[in-house]
């Protein structure tokens, strides 16, 4: 497995640390795909990545971000505050991120998650958008990871649709990762909404529901 630079960002308002390593963690945003139903180019939601990138750097933590297959990455357009919709014009942190020539290199080509050393790194964080719906569910190396984070006791955190992620990742035992635990993720009253928006189904399927058929415990609404 290949282990990228992954020299941490400098920033001036990084706070001060007593730790002489700094955490190691690896962002996984998702590569691109299309909604079949819709035809829509779909990829990561960029706040998703550049929010938590900026305040990872900020507290001096190395970011690797990597995808699980790899390559070139794109924010879902919505989420672009570039796009002619204007849907994220007001997300100045992800205007800086992708107008930032260095930030929006580690964009052109990710790591493929696989080929990254997981016992270098201290935690997994699982990007969302719409892509995830189509691409994490079912993708072999995001659940070995899963697995491998979570059962060697470290970090794993996922949120929005990228808790899309987790739904079918069975531990050693063959148990199921969620049963039994409270999970925050899309709720199916924000998929209704979106479906209302755009006058269509969006989804091929929703995390409430896929969840609740797996024995989560609870949930708590991710709201928008």
């Amino acid at each position: 497995m290949s282990d990228p630079d992954t020299t941490p960002a400098d920033h001036r308002m990084a706070v001060d640390r007593v730790r002489s390593t700094p955490p190691r963690l690896i962002v996984v945003a998702a590569n691109s795909s299309v909604n079949p139903a819709l035809g829509w180019p779909v990829g990561f939601w960029a706040a998703e990545l550049t929010h938590p990138y900026y305040a990872f750097t900020e507290a001096g933590m190395t970011v690797t971000i990597a995808s699980p297959d790899g390559g070139e990455i794109r924010p879902d357009a919505l989420s672009d505050p570039r796009d002619p919709s204007r849907w994220s014009a007001e997300d100045l942190v992800s205007m800086g991120f992708l107008s930032t020539p260095e930030c929006a290199a580690l964009l052109e080509d990710t790591p493929r998650l696989a080929d990254l050393d997981w016992e270098a790194y201290d935690a997994l964080v699982i990007c969302g958008g719409q892509s995830p719906m189509f691409t994490y569910r079912d993708h072999p190396d995001l659940k070995r990871a899963v697995v491998a984070f979570y059962e060697a006791e470290k970090v794993v955190a996922a949120f929005c649709h990228g808790v899309a992620a987790l739904m079918d990742v069975q531990l050693g035992d063959g148990s199921y990762l969620i049963a039994g635990k409270t999970m925050t993720g899309f709720a199916n009253v924000e998929e209704e909404y979106s479906d209302a928006f755009v006058g269509q189904r969006i989804m091929p399927w929703r995390i409430e529901d896929a969840a609740r058929e797996r024995g989560l415990g609870r949930s708590r609404r991710w709201s928008t």
